[in-house]
């Protein structure tokens, strides 16, 4: 049933995906010994991944968004699960990640979990400046290495 995988696929599968990605950046953080700001940034591009696969219903949303928003009927018409409304149309936007159900009945219901764009936004910020702290030190460093005696 994809009302249960839309409830909760998406928060279990973020979980999961950060569970297992913690194996290796944990082994490369104790094998590298990269400096704050390289890890903070790994650690932002990994929430947004998250984030962006999770407000996408990992895809879903651009296979099948159809899928995302109810339940197909035997006559193949897409009810909503709590009010029986047939489903008239579906909006997907892919930044920010945005999956808007309209239904027959007149109203709209947004599918995207409420913490996904916070995560995107969050992780998009900390991946930004980081890079900036990374471009800053490089830079500075460049400037006062010497190759030899002046």
């Amino acid at each position: 049933m994809v009302t249960l995988f839309a409830l909760f696929g998406p928060p279990a599968i973020t979980l999961f995906l950060l569970a297992v990605g913690a194996l290796p950046y944990a082994f490369w953080v104790s094998r590298r010994k990269p400096s704050r700001p390289v890890r903070w940034a790994v650690i932002g591009i990994a929430a947004v991944i998250a984030a962006y696969g999770a407000a996408t219903v990992y895809g879903l949303a651009f296979t099948n968004p159809l899928d995302v928003c109810g339940d197909k009927t035997g006559d193949g018409a897409y009810l909503d699960a709590g009010r029986h409304y047939r489903l008239a149309s579906v909006s997907v936007d892919g930044f920010p990640p945005s999956i808007t159900c309209h239904w027959a009945g007149g109203h709209s219901t947004e599918e995207v979990w409420f913490w996904a764009p916070p995560l995107l936004y969050a992780g998009l910020a900390c991946t930004v400046v980081c890079s900036a702290l990374l471009l800053r030190n490089h830079r500075r460093l460049r400037g006062h290495r010497h190759d030899g005696p002046l």
